[in-house]
């Protein structure tokens, strides 16, 4: 029954970390402590306030680098080169959801709040590189960051989606918000429901929803 609901959609938008692959990955744990070391060595705090300075520019802005940025005048493109060299050799090919993405009628496409260069790696260890038309990371966005409006509204204009006939799926609940403004279909992927109005649909396993949706 949840087909019907996406059958006008030519678009389907996806977000990459904790997304595309598992959150049992935990890159985040990788990523958190990689930001947290960048940010104590570019201010002189201690490990636990570097921590909570990356936490409070998150909350603020939607991301630690645009708080950085604000506050520090930091080159974005070291910084997201230098929290992006992690380890994801343990990342595991998922034919599964490749299979699913390529039955979805339309254009497929990949925006992150990371950087394009992290998501293509992220995307070929996963085996889905094929599987997406484009990939943009915050980079595209001119580094403004989900859950921001103009974040959707740069990268929409530069592909060309309409997004009244597109979909997005999205782990970050708060990412979503926008996207149901604009009149997209809004999926939030985790393991644990949310019951804000501007999610449609909840999945916990995303090839097993897409698979739901093939036409």
């Amino acid at each position: 029954m949840v087909a019907q609901h996406f059958a006008h959609v030519d678009t389907w938008v996806f977000d990459l970390d904790n997304t595309l692959y598992p959150p049992s990955a935990d890159l985040f744990g990788q990523m958190d402590a990689r930001f947290s070391a960048y940010v104590a060595r570019l201010t002189g705090l201690d490990h636990a306030s570097a921590r909570k300075l990356c936490v409070d520019y998150w909350v603020e802005y939607g991301s630690t680098l645009t708080g950085l940025m604000a506050h520090h005048d930091i080159d974005p493109h070291h910084f997201l080169a230098d929290v992006h060299d992690i380890d994801i050799s343990h990342l595991e090919e998922d034919a599964a959801l490749l299979s699913a993405i390529n039955r979805l009628s339309g254009r497929k496409i990949v925006f992150t709040n990371g950087s394009q260069n992290h998501a293509k790696r992220v995307l070929a260890a996963r085996g889905l590189t094929r599987a997406f038309d484009a990939v943009y990371g915050v980079e595209h966005a001119d580094f403004k960051p989900k859950p921001n409006h103009d974040a959707f509204s740069r990268v929409f204009a530069k592909d060309g989606v309409t997004p009244t006939v597109a979909a997005m799926f999205e782990d970050e609940a708060r990412n979503l918000a926008v996207p149901h403004a604009l009149g997209m279909r809004t999926v939030h992927v985790h393991t644990d429901p949310d019951g804000s109005d501007h999610i449609h649909h909840h999945t916990d396993h995303l090839a097993d929803f897409l698979s739901q949706l093939a036409r």
